[in-house]
């Protein structure tokens, strides 16, 4: 193996700018974009009582720890037990900001509920998301689970982190998410004993309900009245009822200040009447008073806000579920979140990401069961419906609408959404060099609620809209690969399609499920998608459409070969569907056919034929106007130059690659090159060039947080 020279900035370091000289004749300068350490922690609540003995614990265990720090390279952990709403999340976040200080590089927060699917969490996704968090951009997270946790670690180790992972349910939703560092803090909370945690807790904390005096005191601090606090025994009674949730006492606190003017004895009397005639448990009369003040429309939105599409809906999509406006919908929210029944949240998910933040409401497991509870017997199963398919067709409709800023035209199936009424649309307007990216990161926003909408759609039998959605989720797929939930929408919007009848669609979803399905090296599994996806387009008519789905289909199948090592299986599938293109006149789609068989060709040693395919669609990419397919096939062609021995010919075609990475930004392909342009000089002797263009490299993986090259 040659020898290999590396250099890379790291750890604590902080660095303005890398200056590397490669050949006296090149000096490359790269700035730092070295991103400030995340802080993902909310805004604290106005109102924190007691759990002054549990934080005492967790403070001194960690001062124990950073001062007789073993050897072993494992973070110290601190799991949080208990009950919904009693009050894991909030002493975790506060905890974490008593620790931030001592802790430079950051504090990152996932959720895992937020990132459940039936249940079960994938883990993959969540690794990407943490990266991400730490710097890595998209496009340098690895693109396999054990890819990712390696990255993980490496990203992790040496570093002083809190990290703190919410709703864990099991010790091995946890395992691979702990940095590779003993000086970080980990803290895990959730309702289960993690009795399997392979790494020990040094701290572990089960946290019950609040004490009758320290309930008080946070009821008396959220209604911050005089009179209130002159009368203990009427607070210890307000108090009693909320059975010591302090979820529940920010709600009945926040009730009790907005009608404060009834009188305490009034106030008293109402909530305990009620407890006594209709026998509900412990605090549902909180819920049932603060409900019962509620205007029609805010009562109406609270039970929509219950249904499965309040977990991911932006604020922007409350309009749609509610359907009498942007203004009623904005009245209403408020006075939800006045009352504290709903928060109103910037989602965690997306925090540092380019664009204005995304706000959603939020509901407490608590508060949510009860609104269930009021949408059963008030507003009965037509109100959700009726919700429901409103907010899927907004959806639809701002994901078309994103899909086109975003892909430009391309192969799609389904008709345009029409407005829905009482919904406005989202702002997707951008000077052209920025509309594209403005609607990619409302994709990238949106994506789990589109996620969401498409098993809604498919559960209540609105197919067309279930597979409808799946095709602006394509476009976040290619952008975002290696995305487990993936698999089960297409899944879900190719049982959609065949439910519909609709043939085409049918095709299509099966051609798209195939991509996550050999991502995930069930190639059998893609196989069969993509053996049935040729049948079916093999009984279309020949209209043009038909013709290039039919193509597009073999295209799929071809890259199956490809992906599987299969190069020799590819090569059919690429010639019949660019022999379409042709026939139909997608100059396209020919042009990228062109490309793939040239890198089939290229993998099977047949050099001479991989060059005359790469030349010309080099020729057709340019002619197109199709930069980056340009820049991809010049880099293509010398790779083919340098196994033929023409290395001259070679470091032409990779200087032209490397300057057209560098123009669109990309830093992915702009280490790329240089790792082929060192390998170029390693065979030409020329070492010291290589080592630069190595040390270039390994700087921008250093600095874009990606893995190594394979050797």
């Amino acid at each position: 193996m040659a020898e290999e020279t590396r250099n890379s900035v790291g750890g604590q370091a902080h660095v303005n700018s890398l200056v590397q000289a490669g050949s006296v004749q090149e000096l490359h300068v790269h700035q730092s974009h070295a991103p400030r350490p995340p802080c993902q922690l909310p805004p604290e609540v106005p109102h924190f009582t007691d759990r002054d003995d549990e934080q005492a614990l967790v403070l001194r265990t960690v001062r124990d720890w950073e001062r007789e720090r073993p050897e072993v390279q494992r973070p110290l952990i601190v799991t949080l037990r208990g009950l919904r709403g009693v009050g894991k999340t909030t002493l975790g976040f506060r905890l974490a900001r008593t620790l931030r200080e001592g802790y430079p590089d950051g504090v990152l927060y996932v959720d895992l509920d937020g990132m459940r699917h039936d249940g079960g969490v994938s883990l993959s996704d969540v690794l990407a998301r943490l990266l991400r968090d730490l710097g890595v951009t998209p496009e340098w997270v690895e693109p396999t689970f054990a890819g990712r946790a390696a990255q993980y670690w490496d990203r992790t180790q040496h570093r002083r982190l809190v990290v703190v992972i919410d709703n864990v349910r099991y010790a091995s939703e946890a395992e691979p998410l702990l940095p590779a560092s003993a000086g970080s803090v980990v803290i895990l909370a959730g309702s289960r004993r993690l009795d399997d945690l392979e790494h020990a807790a040094a701290v572990e904390l089960s946290l019950e309900p609040l004490r009758e005096p320290d309930a008080v005191r946070l009821l008396l601090r959220i209604v911050n009245d005089p009179e209130l606090s002159a009368a203990p025994r009427t607070a210890a009674e307000l108090a009693r009822l909320c059975a010591g949730s302090p979820a529940a006492l920010r709600v009945a606190g926040r009730w009790v200040r907005r009608h404060r003017h009834r009188g305490w004895p009034r106030l008293l009397a109402g909530l305990t009447t009620e407890l006594r005639e209709k026998g509900v448990p412990d605090i549902e009369p909180v819920w049932d008073a603060a409900y019962r003040d509620l205007g029609p429309r805010a009562r109406q939105l609270y039970r929509l806000l219950a249904a499965e599409a309040g977990e991911v809906l932006s604020e922007a999509a409350v309009a749609a579920l509610l359907g009498a406006g942007r203004d009623a919908a904005e009245d209403a929210l408020a006075e939800l979140a006045d009352t504290g029944l709903v928060d109103v949240v910037c989602d965690p998910a997306e925090e540092g990401a380019a664009g204005p933040p995304v706000r959603r409401p939020r509901m407490h497991p608590l508060v949510r069961a009860h609104a269930l509870r009021r949408a059963r017997d008030e507003g009965g199963p037509q109100e959700t419906a009726d919700g429901l398919r409103r907010v899927v067709a907004w959806y639809l409709r701002q994901a078309q609408r994103a899909d086109a800023g975003a892909a430009g035209m391309r192969l799609t199936l389904a008709p345009a959404a029409p407005p829905v009424p009482g919904a406005d649309d989202v702002d997707l307007t951008a000077p052209e060099p920025e509309r594209k990216a403005v609607a990619h990161r409302w994709l990238t926003a949106e994506r789990r609620a589109l996620h969401t909408c498409v098993r809604i759609a498919h559960d209540a039998g609105w197919y067309d809209l279930a597979w409808a959605l799946c095709e602006p989720l394509w476009t976040h797929l290619l952008d975002h690969p290696h995305s487990a939930e993936s698999a089960v929408t297409f899944a879900l919007g190719r049982d959609a399609a065949q439910r519909a009848e609709h043939l085409r669609a049918t095709i299509r979803m099966r051609c798209q499920l195939a991509r996550p399905l050999w991502e995930q090296r069930r190639f059998a599994d893609a196989g069969r998608e993509l053996t049935a996806a040729v049948h079916g387009a093999e009984l279309l008519g020949r209209e043009p459409e038909d013709r290039k789905l039919y193509a597009s289909a073999l295209e799929f199948r071809g890259r199956l070969g490809a992906e599987s090592g299969r190069w020799a299986d590819a090569v059919p599938d690429y010639l019949r569907s660019r022999t379409i293109h042709r026939e139909i006149g997608n100059a396209y789609g020919a042009m990228l056919l062109t490309y793939q068989l040239g890198l089939a060709r290229e993998a099977l040693g047949e050099l001479d034929l991989a060059e005359a395919e790469l030349t010309a669609a080099y020729a057709a990419a340019q002619e197109l106007g199709r930069d980056r397919m340009t820049a991809r096939t010049v880099f293509a062609l010398g790779r083919v130059e340098q196994r033929q021995g023409r290395a001259d010919a070679a470091r032409d075609r990779f200087g032209a690659a490397l300057a057209a990475a560098r123009r669109r930004g990309s830093t992915f392909e702009e280490a790329r090159v240089l790792d082929a342009l060192a390998a170029l000089e390693e065979e030409a002797g020329r070492t010291e060039a290589a080592a630069g263009h190595r040390e270039r490299a390994a700087a921008i993986r250093t600095r874009e947080g990606g893995a190594a090259p394979a050797s």
